[in-house]
């Protein structure tokens, strides 16, 4: 997806917030942007099945700035693979490079993360990686590179964090490890994820 519009008007069209100002924006007018937005508030009880499935899909997609080819490779593998496709979906979305940047703390919006990977900021198990994409798996390790240590938006971001419990991180060396696959349970996104198995198995 690799989104670069105004985030607050997609969180409003979305109805969830992507960013912190997002958030602040979105108490003041928790409606859609445009001269029709707050009308369209009152009419969301009338939604056809596809559109609540196009919604969610689109917010998953938004929450881990994606493209839709993207997405529909993963929705693939999912359904590929044994167990619930809605858990490994998730699954598959939170191994990204990106999205455990965001989780571990070193980044606090989706956007920045990607930013901070695609500049070469982090070594796996060691390795410099600057592809947002890479599959990680459980046990890898992901830290700054010592380069990069001393850059203060890491410590600023580190010290707000909270990473869920598939996630540790040690906020001093900067190190993260992925610990587990979560289920979707565990995973902090806004999103009906069945709704969006459902719209690519149609």
């Amino acid at each position: 997806m690799k989104y670069t519009g105004p985030k607050v008007r997609l969180s409003r069209r979305l109805g969830i917030a992507i960013t912190a100002k997002a958030a602040e924006v979105m108490e003041k007018r928790p409606y859609g942007p445009g001269q029709h937005g707050p009308a369209k508030q009152f009419r969301r009880g009338r939604q056809s099945a596809y559109e609540r499935q196009l919604l969610e899909k689109q917010r998953l997609r938004a929450q881990y700035n994606i493209h839709e080819k993207q997405m529909t490779n993963y929705y693939k593998k999912a359904v590929r693979k044994e167990g619930n496709t809605s858990d490994i979906l998730i699954q598959l979305l939170e191994s990204r490079l990106d999205a455990f940047v965001l989780r571990a703390g070193f980044a606090n919006t989706i956007y920045s993360a990607r930013q901070v990977v695609s500049h070469g900021h982090f070594l796996i198990n060691g390795k410099r990686v600057n592809i947002a994409s890479y599959q990680l798996s459980p046990g890898d390790r992901v830290a700054v590179r010592p380069k990069s240590q001393n850059m203060a938006m890491f410590e600023q971001w580190l010290a707000s964090a909270a990473p869920p419990d598939y996630v540790t991180t040690d906020k001093k060396g900067m190190v993260a490890q992925y610990l587990y696959l979560p289920r979707r349970s565990e995973v902090p996104i806004i999103c009906e994820v069945p709704q969006v198995i459902e719209y690519y198995s149609r």
